[in-house]
């Protein structure tokens, strides 16, 4: 019998089909889309996300940066923090799932074309697709199609505006070996060094505009930086961002990723998290208690569900998220104290 039937083959599912195979478990992953899947992301690693995957054997490719910088969008006041252990990457989410995929098939790790349907299980088995395994590892993304058909999807609280990612590509030499991200009163955007010749622009937002007009209204000085877009650079969306689920562990199927939950891209500790959280999962399946993943997943996010949260709060009120650069600047050890904090 399959040990993990996995449905989603993105990061957060090859890597936990990867700990999978070097667990000497049997793993299948459903993946109905092909090798390699995009997304719409900020495309940087952290340094600790670098490090599980090079621990995996999964060889990351792209761009080293050294460190984040803040950028008031309306004054240009910068804000460093360098990492103390290691560059992060930047990295096309097709060349990292590329990479992932690559992994996963070195060691043995079958990939169905097919898509988890309705899901059945009892004490010893789960079954979906025609498929039957000890334990369903659900890392279908963000809208998690298994979390809600199992009715785990918690409703967003009202009166919270929904917070939406929109990602392109242009094809120009970086200007830094740093992530900026910069500030406006009610969006963020963050500029990525992909490569010698491109560099990827994310905008986190509530507003409901396209983004272009995102970037000329809330950041001018950062649009007029950047050429005009080619024509294979489209923009990717994600969102609604925030999404809640109601337990990790649900029988014999298991959560990972962004389908386990997620509060915002903001602080860019999504993949970190991922990884981390397959390697515990398969560590608890492997030891023959499943339901000891849910702890651990609360552990492993407590530090990104805070901040993060932290930060959205502070976001939600003009007069303190207009302050966040100018004390970032101000107390440059705390700033970068809290770089190297998300960097582990």
């Amino acid at each position: 019998m399959i040990d993990l039937l996995v449905a989603g083959g993105g990061p957060a599912g090859l890597a936990t089909a990867i700990h999978g195979a070097l667990a000497g478990l049997e793993v299948v992953v459903l993946e109905p889309r092909p090798t390699p899947i995009d997304k719409a992301c900020g495309e940087g690693l952290m340094p600790g996300a670098v490090r599980r995957f090079e621990e995996l054997g999964v060889p990351v490719p792209g761009s080293a940066f050294r460190g984040i910088r803040y950028v008031d969008g309306a004054t240009g006041l910068r804000a460093e923090g360098l990492f103390r252990a290691g560059p992060g990457r930047g990295v096309r989410r097709t060349e990292l799932q590329a990479a992932l995929a690559g992994r996963a098939e070195a060691l043995g790790v079958r990939v169905l074309a097919r898509r988890a349907g309705e899901v059945r299980q009892d004490a010893d088995r789960v079954g979906t697709a025609g498929l039957t395994a000890r334990y369903l590892v659900a890392a279908d993304g963000l809208h998690s199609p298994v979390r809600r058909a199992l009715g785990l999807a918690v409703q967003a609280a009202p009166g919270r505006p929904a917070r939406y990612g929109l990602r392109r590509h242009y094809a120009v030499a970086p200007w830094s070996d740093l992530v900026e991200v910069h500030w406006a009163p009610d969006c963020e955007a963050y500029v990525t060094p992909l490569g010698p010749d491109r560099i990827g622009v994310a905008v986190l937002t509530s507003r409901q505009a396209p983004f272009d007009v995102q970037l000329a209204d809330r950041f001018p000085g950062l649009a007029a930086r950047l050429p005009p877009p080619g024509p294979g650079a489209p923009v990717r969306g994600a969102g609604p961002l925030r999404q809640r689920a109601r337990t990790r562990v649900a029988g014999r199927v298991l959560f990972v990723g962004d389908a386990a939950g997620y509060v915002d891209a903001l602080t860019g500790e999504g993949l970190t998290l991922a990884v981390s959280a397959a390697g515990e999962l398969v560590r608890c399946v492997r030891a023959g208690r499943p339901q000891e993943y849910e702890r651990a997943w609360r552990e492993l996010s407590r530090g990104y569900r805070v901040l993060t949260s932290a930060l959205l709060w502070a976001r939600g009120r003009p007069p303190l998220a207009g302050r966040v650069v100018p004390l970032a600047a101000r107390l440059p050890r705390v700033f970068t104290g809290a770089v190297n904090l998300l960097a582990r």
